[in-house]
């Protein structure tokens, strides 16, 4: 997709030298990859502190073990 946006040089210039991409486009896209990938980690962290993992009542390490030898 096409956009136009209006973006400080100084943001340019430091997005080029973090993202290090090939050009703009791969830069912009790597950042922006990159802050999605942060926020659904967020979103999750906020989930999971909301509704914690729990283990059923006949979980064993063994059990785990010998499934993953398998």
């Amino acid at each position: 997709m096409k956009i136009t946006a209006l973006i400080s040089d100084e943001l340019i210039s430091e997005l080029k030298k973090y993202a290090r991409g090939k050009n703009l486009t791969d830069s912009l896209t790597t950042a922006i990859k990159e802050w999605v990938d942060l926020k659904r980690i967020r979103e999750l962290n906020e989930y999971i502190k909301d509704n914690p993992l729990e283990f059923n009542s006949d979980f064993s390490a063994e059990k785990i073990r010998e499934i993953n030898r398998k």
